[in-house]
C-alpha cells in the first residue's frame, strides 16, 4: 500500500467531513458518555445514507448553527490535516490544539437520550410526493390493536408497524446500552417509553418504507403529547381507529396473553400500571382527535371479525369514499373507558383504584374540581428565590405548596416500584420521564382537593411539554409568576450558598451550565404563557421583602 491509498480512501468516503461533524457535536454538547453519544451519531449517519451526507453541523442543534465550522470553515482536507497526529502515514502536520468554540450552551436532556434534539432535523417523507396514507390504531392494552392493525394492513396492502415491537426489538438488540437498559425498566414497570425516543424509532422505520401506499401504526400515540409530536415531526394521520374496551375485559385478555406469550411487560404490576396510564390518557387523547375529525371509535368487546367488519366499512368511507357512506365517526363512549357501565366488577385492589380514578381522580372530575380553586405556578432559575417566596405566599394565602423536587424526594423514601425506577434514573444521571412527574403531581393535587384555597407549584412546569400536558389533563393555571433574575446574580448566589453549606463540587462553571439548560427550556415556556396573558414577571434582583410585596399584589388580584 503506498502513501496515497489511505488519502484516496478517506477522500472517497468523506471521512474528514464525518470527523468534523462528530467533533463539533462532542465539543458543543460535551456528553457525559461520549461513547454512547458517538454510537447514536453513527446510527444517525446510517439513517442519513452514509458519511457523504454528513455536514459540519449535522450533530449541532439549530441554536448553535451560527457557530463557525471547526478551524474557521477550512476545507475538509485542511481540517483533517489539523487533527490527525504525525504518527499517521500521511504527510499532514499536527495542530497543537483546536480553536475554542464560543457561545457554548447545553441542550436540556428530557428523554433519556443524550443525542435527542442534537441531530439535524430531516424529512421523513419526500416533500415532493404525497405521503402514504397513515392509520393510527389506539386503544387499551389488550383491546385487540395488534390483531385489527394486521387485518387492516392485509386488506388494503398497507405496511404494518407495531410500536411496541419496535421498542422491544431495540431493547433486545441493544441490551448493553445504558439508555435502552433504562427504557427496558420503564416499559417493564408499565410506564410509557420516553416520547422522543419512541418518535425517533417510528421515524426510522417509516424512512425504511418510503414507497408504501399506506401504513398502519399499532399502539401509537398513547397520549396527547405524543400525538402532537407525531404531527409536528412526521405528519397528520389520515385516520385514527380507537378500540374501546371495558376494563375487566382488558385485564382478562392481558392475563391470558401473559400466560400464552410471556411478554415482560405483561407482568401483574405492569398490567396494572398500563391500565392506569391508559385510563388517565384515553379521554383527552380521543377528544383531541375528535376535535380534528380524525377518529372513529369501535366497541372492541365483541368478536374480532365483527369489529373488523365495522372498521373496514369506516376505512372504506374515510379513505376510499363510496357513493353512500356506510358508517361515520362516532362519539366516545366513556363507559367503555372508565367502566361506568355494568360488568365492571372489582376483583382486586387495582380495580378499586380504577373505580377511584373514574369517580374522583379521573381527568374529567379533576378538571371540574380545579375550576373551583386557584392554581399558581412559580417559575424561576436556581437561587432566584422561588422556595422562600412560595413558603411566604403559602402561609399568607392558605395555599397548598407543592414542590416537584420535594415530591420526588418523598417518593424516593417509599418502597414502590416507581420509587425504585426513579432512584435508578437518578443514579445514572438521567431525567425522570414527564409521565412519572405528572402522575406524582396529580396524586398530590388530588389528595388536597376540596380542602384548600388553591395550589402553588414551585418549579413546575419546567418545560413546554409539561405545560401543555398539564393543561390537557388538568387545567390552565390561574396565574404564572416568573422571578426574573440575571444569570450573574443567580450564579453568585448559588456559589455563595454552596460555600456556606461546604459543597465544594459546586463551581461557577457548573452553575453556568445549569443556567444555560434552564434558559433554553424556559424561553419557549414563558412565550407560551405570555400568549395566554397569564405570565407576570417580577424583578427578583431586589430584596426579598420588595419581591414579596409585588407578589402579594398579584395574588390579591386573583383572590
Amino acid at each position: 500500500m503506498n502513501s496515497t491509498d489511505p488519502k484516496e480512501y478517506l477522500a472517497r468516503r468523506e471521512i474528514p467531513q464525518l470527523f468534523e461533524g462528530l467533533l463539533n457535536g462532542l465539543m458543543s454538547y460535551r456528553p457525559d458518555d461520549p461513547v454512547d453519544y458517538l454510537e447514536n451519531c453513527l446510527q444517525k449517519v446510517r439513517e442519513l445514507g452514509g458519511s457523504e451526507k454528513v455536514k459540519w453541523d449535522t450533530f449541532v442543534g439549530p441554536d448553535k448553527r451560527n457557530l463557525p465550522p471547526l478551524n474557521g470553515g477550512q476545507a475538509r482536507r485542511s481540517f483533517l490535516r489539523n487533527v490527525l497526529p504525525e504518527s499517521c502515514n500521511f504527510p499532514y502536520r499536527r495542530y497543537d490544539r483546536l480553536p475554542p468554540i464560543h457561545q457554548f450552551s447545553i441542550e436540556s436532556d428530557t428523554d433519556l437520550s443524550e443525542t435527542a434534539e442534537l441531530i439535524e432535523e430531516y424529512e421523513v417523507f419526500d416533500p415532493s410526493r404525497p405521503h402514504p396514507k397513515i392509520i393510527l390504531v389506539i386503544g387499551g392494552p389488550g383491546s385487540g390493536k395488534g390483531t385489527q392493525s394486521l387485518k387492516i394492513a392485509e386488506r388494503y396492502g398497507f405496511e404494518y408497524i407495531s410500536v411496541g415491537e419496535l421498542l422491544r426489538k431495540k431493547i433486545h438488540n441493544t441490551s448493553s446500552n445504558r439508555k435502552w437498559s433504562l427504557i427496558a425498566k420503564i416499559i417493564t414497570t408499565g410506564e410509557l417509553a420516553p416520547q422522543e425516543t419512541t418518535i425517533t424509532e417510528i421515524k426510522q422505520k417509516l424512512m425504511q418504507i418510503p414507497d408504501s401506499e399506506g401504513i398502519v401504526i399499532d399502539g401509537f400515540p398513547r397520549d396527547v403529547a405524543q400525538a402532537l409530536s407525531f404531527e409536528d415531526q412526521i405528519c397528520t394521520p389520515d385516520l385514527v381507529v380507537f378500540l374501546a374496551c371495558a376494563n375487566h375485559k382488558l385485564k382478562e385478555r392481558l392475563q391470558k396473553r401473559a400466560e400464552q406469550q410471556g411478554r415482560p411487560d405483561d407482568n401483574l404490576k405492569a398490567i396494572q400500571r398500563r391500565l392506569m396510564n391508559f385510563k388517565q390518557n384515553a379521554v383527552p387523547l380521543v377528544n383531541y382527535f375528535q376535535e380534528k375529525g380524525l377518529i372513529i371509535t369501535f366497541d372492541a368487546d365483541r368478536d374480532e371479525e365483527d369489529v373488523f367488519f365495522d372498521i373496514s366499512s369506516a376505512v372504506d368511507n374515510k379513505l376510499f369514499p363510496a357513493k353512500e357512506p356506510v358508517a361515520g365517526p362516532s362519539e366516545l363512549d366513556l363507559s367503555l373507558i372508565l367502566d361506568i357501565g355494568e360488568g365492571a366488577e372489582s376483583t382486586s385492589e387495582f380495580d378499586e383504584q380504577n373505580e377511584d380514578i373514574a369517580q374522583s381522580f379521573g381527568d374529567d372530575y379533576l378538571r371540574e374540581e380545579l375550576r373551583k380553586t386557584k392554581v399558581v405556578f412559580m417559575l424561576g432559575g436556581p437561587a432566584s428565590g422561588k422556595g422562600t417566596q412560595c413558603e411566604k405566599l403559602t402561609q399568607k394565602y392558605g395555599l397548598t405548596y407543592l414542590s416537584v423536587s420535594d415530591l420526588l424526594q418523598s417518593e424516593l423514601v417509599t418502597a414502590s416500584e416507581r420509587s425504585k425506577l426513579i432512584k435508578d434514573l437518578m443514579q445514572h444521571r438521567s431525567p425522570v420521564p414527564m409521565e412519572i412527574i405528572l402522575e406524582i403531581v396529580k396524586e398530590a393535587i388530588s389528595s388536597s382537593l376540596g380542602s384548600t384555597r388553591g395550589f402553588l407549584l414551585d418549579g413546575f412546569p419546567c418545560e413546554i411539554r409539561q405545560a401543555e400536558e398539564f393543561e390537557c389533563r388538568l387545567c390552565t393555571p390561574t396565574l404564572v409568576l416568573y422571578l426574573d433574575c440575571s444569570a450573574e446574580t443567580m450564579t453568585s448566589r448559588v456559589v455563595r450558598r454552596s460555600k456556606v453549606s461546604h459543597r465544594n463540587e459546586v463551581t461557577t462553571e457548573n452553575v453556568k451550565r445549569r443556567l444555560q439548560m434552564f434558559y433554553q427550556a424556559m424561553e419557549p415556556l414563558l412565550t407560551f404563557y405570555e400568549t395566554k396573558a397569564l405570565l407576570c414577571k417580577i424583578n427578583a434582583e431586589r430584596s426579598l421583602d420588595k419581591v414579596f410585596l409585588q407578589l402579594c399584589a398579584l395574588m390579591d388580584s386573583i383572590f
